[in-house]
């Protein structure tokens, strides 16, 4: 699925591996949120995102793997870059890194595998749409993309409001 917001053109390949739907369209959302989040980060490239929608059982399975972490969770996030400072894109580090596709020429941000027994039973748990916590982790899972994290206080502080950020210009809220 490709997309242009005006700001940026971006390519989402989007897999269900579970076959469940949701009483939206997912593929659409997670272009917008992907979108904004990109658009909020500055990104001054195309951009393409894998997302992987699965179950409890699959993201156990890749979380041990990945992660050493015999547990699931609610996303995982799989970064292509390093970055030297969140969201701050040196285009020759880029390019080293083979960053770019070389067919579409997109930047590569990574990988999100979104576990969709999580998104149901988080928004039930949050009192929030199901919606809601499907774009909340994708959000999430992109600023990781771009070299967030939330380890310290200060960290975790930036993220939140980013994602806050991205969320409120979709008109997405709880």
């Amino acid at each position: 699925m490709t997309c242009s917001n005006g700001v940026l053109n971006m390519s989402i390949d989007f897999v269900n591996e579970t076959g469940k739907r949701l009483d939206f369209d997912m593929e659409k959302a997670a272009l917008e949120v992907v979108g904004s989040a990109a658009w909020i980060a500055d990104v001054p490239y195309e951009v393409s995102v894998d997302i992987i929608l699965t179950d409890s059982e699959r993201v156990k399975s890749i979380n041990k793997e990945h992660r050493g972490i015999d547990d699931t969770t609610d996303v995982l996030s799989f970064p292509m870059i390093s970055y030297d400072e969140p969201a701050v894109f040196d285009e020759e580090k880029l390019i080293a890194q083979d960053a770019f596709d070389p067919d579409a020429g997109e930047l590569m941000l990574g990988d999100i595998v979104l576990n969709i027994d999580r998104v149901i039973s988080q928004a039930d748990e949050y009192g929030h749409g199901v919606k809601r916590e499907f774009c909340f982790l994708i959000a999430h899972s992109m600023f990781h993309l771009l070299g967030y994290d939330h380890m310290e206080d200060k960290e975790r502080i930036e993220m939140e409001r980013l994602q806050e950020e991205a969320l409120d210009r979709l008109g997405i809220t709880r």
